[in-house]
């Protein structure tokens, strides 16, 4: 095991184990309010969500072809775009502006691939094929599986969040992508383990990622958790989305699979109320022109493996406080 694999993995028990016991002390999960089915039975996988213009987007993860699904509020498919005849792993969605999607090919269960893909792809009513410049993306510390891909409204910026059993980290996106090399990302900070999909709400200031049963909300850009709630009950939960009133939707993989409205904790739901956000800052990302109410670069804020003790000492103290939880509950 490396000294970085070394260091996620403490990390990771540091973050792992007070969320684990959150998760054990939190109430039941809420049921959630259906919204709609998948009625198309290509939808198969919907392993990531996107809700814009009053429709919701999704994408089949491995296996499929490179398609994106545009649904409306009957579970109707409305609209495919063709993209890609050959993706790797399509994990995840982000919204690309109006009438467009990043859509990332960003899995990697072997932690082999030597880069990621993302594109920004026109999405909407009606079937379409484009061709649309791919961006290869690299880590900066070695190969990991991600499902994760979310776009800041205030500034076009993209963050892909690494899926770990011991905790994720988020990397940034340079802000100006290039089609002919490869685009080293940046890491910023940690989330939650097992992370399947994000999104941020439309204040920028708060930004939801979740896992198969659990979401949680960060501050942004200090990536400093506001609070967690359990997820409802489905099928294989993964995908999230915020639309712009800043309501909260859930989906799940399977034929038929339901899209759910989630109605956040009060505490959240006080701390994320929807605000007009500034506009994006990067044309390359966005399509659109530059803001000058750009947020801090999260990049400056936490930048990832500068110092392993803190992490070391918390997952030292997680660990101790398991074995003592173990043989506490051993017959004598």
């Amino acid at each position: 095991m490396t000294g970085r694999h070394v260091q996620h993995l403490l990390a990771g028990l540091a973050i792992a184990a007070p969320l684990a016991l959150g998760t054990v002390l939190a109430p039941a999960p809420p049921s959630g309010h259906q919204v709609l089915s998948f009625r198309d039975p290509a939808i198969v996988e919907a392993s990531a969500l996107v809700v814009q213009d009053g429709l919701f987007v999704t994408t089949n993860d491995s296996g499929d072809t490179g398609r994106v699904f545009v649904v409306d509020r009957s579970g109707h498919t409305v609209g495919v775009t063709h993209w890609s005849g050959d993706p790797t792993d399509t994990e995840a969605l982000a919204p690309g502006g109006r009438g467009f999607v990043w859509v990332g090919d960003i899995g990697d269960n072997l932690a082999r691939r030597p880069s990621i893909e993302i594109a920004r792809i026109p999405v909407g009513r009606g079937e379409r094929t484009v061709r649309s410049p791919t961006y290869r993306l690299v880590y900066p510390d070695g190969a990991s599986d991600a499902e994760t891909l979310v776009r800041d409204p205030g500034t076009g910026r993209l963050y892909v969040a690494t899926k770990n059993v011991f905790g994720g980290v988020l990397y940034a996106v340079p802000p100006q992508l290039d089609a002919s090399h490869p685009n080293r990302l940046r890491a910023v900070g940690r989330v939650l383990p097992m992370a399947t999909d994000g999104a941020f709400f439309p204040d920028g200031r708060h930004l939801i990622v979740r896992s198969y049963d659990t979401a949680v909300v960060y501050a942004w850009p200090s990536l400093q958790p506001v609070g967690s709630f359990a997820l409802p009950e489905q099928q294989q939960g993964e995908g999230i989305a915020v639309a712009d009133d800043g309501s909260v939707y859930v989906s799940s993989e399977g034929v038929h699979s339901s899209v759910l409205r989630v109605t956040l904790p009060p505490k959240l739901a006080g701390a994320v109320r929807p605000e007009v956000s500034a506009g994006p800052t990067s044309p390359t990302q966005s399509g659109r022109t530059a803001s000058s109410a750009a947020a801090p670069d999260p990049a400056s804020v936490e930048p990832v493996g500068r110092d392993a003790w803190p992490y070391l000492a918390g997952g030292l103290l997680a660990v101790v406080a398991l074995v003592v939880l173990v043989r506490s509950l051993r017959p004598r």
